[in-house]
């Protein structure tokens, strides 16, 4: 009898001690995956400056099954390069979708872990015969450089282009969706469309000739969950028009207006600059360019979400920034999130009551 017992508790301890060992390396595994550790999701490789670059991982490059050559290939410009977006889209249509571009973060933004209980989003971007090749790479970047779990959708809302399949071809694509304007709206109409159908929790509005960087979705998504009251907008580095270089914007800036009320970007007050002594920190913002930021889709709902009235875009951003101040929200740049725009000296397309009828109304 007491042989059985002794064979008893060696047993137990033995299993005791195995489920020990087990819970101490799930653990240790669940804090792995908590940091998200960015080198297994990308390659981090030198670029010829010298600049650190992110590559994404083999699997997620190939966009599995999608024909990028083909899609692009469809629409390639012809004879003037510059005629039909007003960025040079023969350099565009060179690169892939997945192309290497320079980690243009503060250093410290590297080390910075970020919980795994940020709430997803619907990423909505709107679109008028924009590029193939500008419009699969915003679309690629954000697949690529965002944990998937955290992309609730990717709302395409094609404003009456000509081609319809420009987006439709996209909806191969993982969490893609497209919504198509019977008629063309404008960017401020579009956006309220594709809002109104997103079901993530919070709101993120890019424009259709973007490239997400490395790490760029956590630092909004970490800030509207400590404050669902702010609107949050990544730093906007710069896509050359002309050769798609990327370029790093400085962190010094923020967003304002001049008496005319055209956006611009202010540097730092000197007393604004003394007080500030964590670069990481959110920077308060008059303005957003508007473009690209993220908004909590309750607050965008109970703030008013945009004037319906508007018919172009250039206004949006005053009227949101001035509401949400007023509304007690705040408006913030984040200095870990950067996200590269091309901006052009142009529109590239016409307004279908004729450009002075919409610019007098």
């Amino acid at each position: 009898m007491k042989k059985y017992r002794r064979l008893l508790v060696v047993f137990i301890l033995i299993w005791f001690m195995a489920m020990l060992y087990y819970g101490v390396t799930i653990s240790r595994e669940e804090r792995k995956q908590q940091k998200y550790d960015h080198s297994q999701r990308h390659e981090v490789v030198r670029h010829p400056n010298g600049a650190t670059v992110v590559v994404p991982p083999a699997d997620k490059r190939t966009l599995k099954g999608f024909d990028e050559k083909a899609y692009i290939d469809a629409t390639r410009a012809q004879d003037d390069p510059y005629g039909r977006n007003a960025f040079n889209q023969v350099e565009s249509d060179k690169l892939g979708s997945d192309r290497p571009i320079p980690d243009t973060r503060h250093p410290l933004c590297k080390a910075r872990a970020y919980p795994r209980d940020l709430p997803t989003t619907s990423v909505i971007i709107c679109y008028h015969n924009e590029a193939r090749s500008t419009l699969l790479r915003t679309v690629a970047s954000v697949l690529n450089r965002s944990p998937p779990h955290l992309i609730h959708e990717i709302i395409l809302v094609d404003d009456f282009s000509d081609n319809p399949a420009d987006g439709q071809l996209l909806t191969n694509l993982p969490k893609v969706h497209v919504l198509r304007n019977d008629r063309r709206e404008g960017l401020v109409r579009s956006r309220v469309k594709g809002a109104d159908f997103a079901t993530g929790k919070v709101l993120t509005f890019l424009d259709s000739h973007c490239e997400s960087n490395d790490e760029w979705l956590e630092p909004l998504l970490a800030r509207v969950k400590e404050n669902p009251k702010s609107v949050v907008s990544p730093i906007i580095d710069v896509i050359s028009m002309d050769n798609f270089q990327y370029i790093g914007a400085s962190a010094d800036l923020k967003g304002g207006f001049d008496w005319s009320l055209h956006f611009k970007w202010d540097t730092f007050s000197t007393r604004f600059k003394a007080s500030r002594t964590d670069a990481l920190a959110p920077i308060p913002t008059p303005m957003i360019a508007g473009g690209l930021f993220s908004i909590d889709k309750e607050w965008w709902e109970l703030s008013g979400k945009y004037d319906m009235d508007m018919d172009i875009w250039g206004g949006e951003n005053f009227e949101i920034s001035f509401r949400i101040w007023m509304c007690g929200g705040r408006m913030e740049i984040i200095p870990c999130s950067r996200v590269g725009h091309v901006f052009r000296k142009r529109h590239p397309y016409t307004f279908p009551d004729g450009n002075a009828n919409t610019y007098i109304k």
